[in-house]
């Protein structure tokens, strides 16, 4: 029994050893994939340390342009509150005129309406006191006609 225990232990140290030589391939192939991807992770890491330093500088030029434009518009502000005040400024001279404008048209066209009235009032009598010495005429007319047309009947 002894024998066919060593047989036995035998048996299975060969086919222990087998196992470990059909193993031994996989493993292999196993440790140079793993060792693929570390180099493969270690290449990325060597690309990706500049690309994020490209990517800091380049957000660092466009947190700088955003200040210039930010510079550029508090003085296109400060501009435009200038131009506001121009325009206030323009907007009350306009008024001013306007209003000067209005006084001298009033001043002038004062006496030029009393002309015009006293004009069309002379004009008014003139026609009035036509009209009435034509009318005075023609009763005179009249009446010498009646009193020729009595003298003749009588």
């Amino acid at each position: 029994m002894g024998d066919i225990g060593a047989i036995a232990a035998l048996i299975a140290a060969s086919a222990f050893a087998v196992l470990v030589l059909i193993l031994t391939l996989p493993i292999l192939r196993l440790r140079h994939t793993v060792d693929a991807t570390t180099r493969m992770i270690n290449d990325l890491n060597d690309r990706t340390a500049p690309l994020l330093g490209d990517v800091n500088t380049t957000v660092k030029n466009v947190n700088t342009a955003l200040e210039q434009v930010q510079t550029s518009l508090d003085g296109v502000n400060l501009q435009l509150a200038k131009v506001d005040t121009m325009t206030s400024h323009a907007q009350n001279v306009t008024a001013n005129v306007a209003n000067l404008a209005t006084v001298v048209s009033a001043a002038a066209a004062n006496p030029l309406v009393k002309v015009a009235a006293f004009g069309y009032g002379v004009r008014k009598a003139a026609a009035g006191r036509r009209h009435a010495e034509t009318e005075r005429q023609v009763r005179d007319t009249i009446k010498q006609q009646r009193r020729a047309a009595r003298r003749g009947n009588s």
